[in-house]
């Protein structure tokens, strides 16, 4: 069964029409031959967009010359309200500043001290799921959002996700989730800074009380640091680790900064890409009955983190899934000077578009490209792809920081559903990808949960 992709628009519409269905669904309102151009050129009144498809393009933009393809200030439009100043959006002394102090607690020696709370909040997700197994459907996207905030919540601050501020945070994120739009009006004309942004009163709101209550908490953490009575969690080694550089530290504001994009990145993402790997295995049960066996042989009661070097099939059908189900399907740089891309002559300005969801399915690039194929990454081909067409971490000095922390996560919550629970497709409820802060089912990804 070939995985589900929306549905392209025509190759021709007019810009109104674009802007129309840009701003309910990115990958929908794109046409089809983006899934084999090397590079495509969008002009309209405002900008001029480029498309990046050619792994060389990519790997110039990325890790070849990163300083002259920043992060696009359009991709702070719609979400500054929640993510401020944050490593996302910024560029510059002020990335650097902070990924110098954020990087030291996400390197590989850190992720065994996480990988305790990791596994509490696994086997926390598998007695939430037990009562609902062998009932109606669950909507999986849900679950793996909750799941995905307990390992955030446990891992940064040493509290489950039902504590009060946690479950707090998690629920005004959902209700914020649904009130952001695709994009805001001001990625896609040239305001000038002083034209003010219009949010959705909800957007606002919602945004407002997300970092009221993560402000609580950094506050808080910052006092039990000073009377040093504050856990060794990932908080209090961001928090306390000066930039080599400068001896600075965070303060409480620029940590609010930072714990929303963490929220945002490690939840938000994790939570999509573990879905759509539940819905993958349901439509692929060769698979899941592989997966299900190699939990049983190797995952025990004890959180062992050398297990996760021996989930080798969770592993493999997670990374397919981050091929067809990049959580975050597109990136947007700018061009600070004009480039030369392929036979056109981008002006300094310029957008660059880098898509992992049209670059993972480029029928010139994969075999099968559209096909879910856990296997193919032992292929000469696969192996090539991944090394030049595989970025749902991004790529080069812009990686994520907390990349090696998701191929952790979501092999290990994987391994531990298939352990105890199998899963199956309703034939008449397949889920629509679209993109809204990740890509995520329209109408949910509903499956049936059995005990095994």
């Amino acid at each position: 069964m070939t995985p589900p992709k929306p549905a392209s628009r025509p190759d021709k519409v007019s810009l109104w029409r674009y802007l129309q269905l840009f701003r309910q669904d990115i990958l929908s309102a794109q046409p089809a031959r983006l899934y084999r151009a090397w590079m495509a050129e969008f002009r309209t009144p405002f900008f001029r967009s480029y498309m990046c498809n050619d792994p060389a393009l990519v790997d110039l933009v990325l890790k070849q010359r990163p300083q002259d393809f920043p992060k696009s200030d359009r991709i702070r439009e719609g979400l500054t309200l929640l993510l401020g100043n944050s490593v996302f959006v910024t560029n510059g002394a002020i990335w650097e500043r902070q990924r110098r102090i954020i990087d030291p607690a996400f390197e590989g020696g850190r992720l065994r001290d996480t990988f305790p709370a990791m596994w509490a909040a696994g086997r926390a997700m598998l007695d939430r799921l037990a009562p609902l197994a062998d009932g109606p459907p669950v909507e999986m996207e849900f679950e793996t959002s909750h799941a995905a905030a307990d390992v955030i919540f446990r891992t940064l601050f040493s509290i489950p996700i039902e504590d009060s501020v946690a479950g707090a945070v998690f629920h005004e994120f959902r209700r914020h989730q649904k009130a952001q739009p695709v994009v805001n009006l001001g990625a896609l004309l040239p305001l000038p800074r002083w034209v003010p942004r219009f949010h959705r009163r909800e957007t606002r709101a919602t945004a407002a009380r997300i970092r009221a209550l993560i402000t609580r908490l950094t506050a808080e953490r910052a006092a039990s640091i000073t009377a040093g009575t504050a856990p060794d969690d990932l908080a209090t080694k961001i928090m306390t680790f000066p930039d080599p550089e400068t001896g600075q530290r965070f303060d409480t504001e620029e940590m609010v900064d930072q714990v929303a994009i963490f929220f945002l990145a490690g939840h938000e993402t994790s939570a999509s890409a573990l879905a759509w790997a539940l819905y993958l295995l349901a439509t692929h049960p060769e698979w899941q009955d592989r997966l299900a066996a190699e939990a049983q042989a190797e995952l025990t009661d004890s959180a062992d983190f050398a297990v996760i070097g021996r989930l080798k099939i969770a592993r493999a059908v997670f990374r397919e899934t981050l091929r067809l189900y990049p959580p975050v399907p597109m990136m947007v740089r700018e061009a600070r000077c004009p480039v030369t891309l392929r036979d056109r002559r981008a002006p300094k300005g310029a957008q660059i578009v880098l898509s992992p969801w049209h670059l993972h399915r480029h029928e010139r690039l994969w075999e099968n490209a559209d096909s879910f194929d856990p296997a193919r990454f032992d292929s000469e081909n696969g192996r090539a792809c991944l090394r030049s067409a595989y970025i749902p971490f991004s790529a080069g000095q812009r990686v994520c920081p907390g990349a090696g922390f998701a191929m952790v996560e979501g092999p290990l919550l994987l391994a531990m559903l298939a352990q105890r629970f199998r899963v199956a497709a309703l034939a008449d409820r397949p889920p629509v990808p679209v993109a809204h802060l990740t890509v995520r089912a329209r109408d949910g990804i509903w499956l049936k949960l059995s005990a095994r």
